[in-house]
């Protein structure tokens, strides 16, 4: 059977932070941790930018920390080094929500120029981000290809999406509801 292709996953912090106590088998943190297990050790790379890795600082766990130099031991991590444009960030500011639901987008906006640099796809725990920018995808069309996934929802299948390869699937992307 030929090797998956190696996609280059965006992974927020919120993943990082959540990755922590081992002794909780059944929680979100488990889930977490096999997310981030299965990107080790299936072909997959992760995005780094300073400002995910600024993000990272804050949030990780001690568990996401050794994940990360195992990562990089491998060859795994993607120094990825953004242009200095706005363009998305102006975009987003213009799309009709209230003040609070903009800056919630504006600030997962590292996120999603980081996936748009790369293969698309995002894996983060914050679905009201996710609902806030598939909507504002009706609006700005960069927005409706990112492929979206929450390892913490068991429906989302998220190992298995990894070990299919992070396929780009239809029901995953931002713009699938519009």
């Amino acid at each position: 059977m030929p090797k998956s292709p190696s996609r280059r996953l965006v992974i927020d912090a919120s993943i990082a932070g959540t990755a922590g106590d081992k002794r909780k088998l059944h929680s979100a943190g488990k889930r977490c941790r096999d997310f981030l297990e299965a990107v080790l050790v299936i072909c997959h790379r992760m995005v780094w930018t300073p400002e995910i890795g600024k993000e990272w600082s804050k949030h990780q766990s001690s568990f996401s920390r050794k994940w990360r130099t195992r990562m990089y031991a491998r060859k795994k991590v993607d120094c990825v080094e953004l242009p200095d444009e706005d363009t998305l960030w102006r975009r987003l500011e213009t799309v009709e929500a209230t003040d609070e639901a903009r800056e919630e987008m504006l600030k997962d906006c590292l996120l999603i120029e980081a996936a748009m640099a790369t293969d698309g796809c995002v894996a983060s725990l914050d679905d009201r981000a996710r609902r806030l920018l598939g909507r504002a995808s009706e609006h700005v069309s960069e927005l409706r290809g990112i492929v979206w996934v929450n390892p913490d929802q068991p429906e989302e299948h998220a190992i298995a999406w990894l070990e299919g390869g992070a396929r780009p699937e239809t029901g995953r992307m931002l713009g699938h509801a519009c």
